[in-house]
C-alpha cells in the first residue's frame, strides 16, 4: 500500500522549466559562455552541481561553478520567479492524496528558498508534510540522495512510496533508492524518454493524474490490465500532440525588456 507520494516541483507542479533554461543560458553568457537553449533545457531537472559539469570542464567548474550558480539563483529570483505559474488541479490532487491519508513530500534539486516560493505559487503549502531540497544533500538528481532523505523523513520503505516527476532524472534518481516513478508530460520531455527512464505510468499533467487517480499506481497496487483505460486514450492524444508540437519547442515566454516571443 502506498503511504507517501514524493513530488518533484519544476515542470511537475509549476510551469517553470523554460524559465530555468533561460536563466541558465543568461548566467553562462554573463560568464562568457554561449550554449543553445535546447541543450540547456534537456538538462533541467538536475541541480546546478550536476548541470554545470555538462557544459564545463572539471577545472572550470572548480574555478567558477559556485559563482555561476549564485548568479543564476539571484537572476531567477529577481527576473523569472514572478512568471512561474502552477499547473491546473495541483491543489485538488494534493487534497485527494491527503484525504486518503497519504503523506506528501516535495523533492527538488532547487534551493530551499525556491521550494518555499513554489509551494506558495501552487497554493499547497498547507498540504505538504515535508520538503527536501539541494540544501539537504551533497548531490542532486539524477543521484538518489534527495529521495533517500525523503524516505527517511516519511518513515516508509521504498515499496510504500511513489515519485511523481516530469524528467528522466526524477525516475533515474528514484530507481537508485528502489522507488518507482509516475511520469508527467507537463515538463516537456517526450513520453518515450520517460518510459525509457523507467516510469511505470505516464499522464499529461497533474489534472490528468487526478482524473485517473482511482486507477493510478497511487491508488492501486499494480497497473490495471484488460480493457483500454481513459489514460490509454489520453496517451494516443498526447502522442498526436507531440508529433505536431515537439517537446523541444518551448512556449512563448516574456523576457525582461523584450516582446513576447518563442525562444
Amino acid at each position: 500500500m502506498i503511504k507517501a507520494v514524493f513530488f518533484d516541483i519544476d515542470g511537475t507542479l509549476v510551469d517553470s522549466v523554460d524559465l530555468h533554461a533561460l536563466a541558465w543560458q543568461e548566467a553562462f553568457r554573463h560568464f562568457g559562455m554561449e550554449f543553445e537553449l535546447s541543450a540547456i533545457r534537456q538538462e533541467i531537472g538536475k541541480g546546478g552541481d550536476q548541470l554545470i559539469p555538462v557544459f564545463m570542464s572539471a577545472e572550470d567548474v572548480k574555478r567558477r561553478g559556485k559563482d555561476i550558480q549564485d548568479f543564476r539563483a539571484k537572476l531567477f529570483a529577481d527576473t523569472y520567479m514572478d512568471q512561474v505559474k502552477p499547473f491546473r488541479a495541483v491543489r485538488a490532487l494534493f487534497e485527494r492524496i491527503r484525504n486518503d491519508e497519504r503523506k506528501i513530500i516535495v523533492v527538488s534539486s532547487g534551493k530551499a528558498s525556491e521550494v518555499e516560493r513554489y509551494l506558495e505559487i501552487a497554493s499547497v503549502t498547507d498540504l505538504v508534510d515535508d520538503s527536501v531540497s539541494s540544501d539537504d544533500v551533497e548531490r542532486s538528481k539524477p543521484h538518489g540522495d534527495l529521495f533517500a532523505v525523503a524516505l527517511a523523513k516519511a518513515g516508509v520503505g521504498a515499496d510504500e512510496a511513489l515519485v511523481v516527476g516530469d524528467t528522466p532524472f526524477d525516475a533515474e534518481a528514484a530507481a537508485k533508492v528502489g522507488l518507482k516513478t509516475i511520469g508527467l508530460l507537463s515538463g516537456g520531455f517526450a513520453r518515450e524518454r520517460l518510459k525509457e527512464a523507467g516510469c511505470i505510468a505516464i499522464y499529461r499533467d497533474p489534472q490528468s493524474l487526478l482524473r485517473n487517480y482511482n486507477t493510478s499506481p497511487i491508488a492501486v497496487d499494480r497497473m490495471p490490465t484488460g480493457e483500454s483505460t481513459y489514460e490509454e486514450l489520453e496517451e494516443l492524444l498526447d502522442e498526436a500532440i507531440e508529433e505536431s508540437f515537439p517537446a523541444s519547442d518551448p512556449p512563448a515566454i516574456t523576457q525582461p525588456g523584450r516582446e513576447k516571443s518563442t525562444v
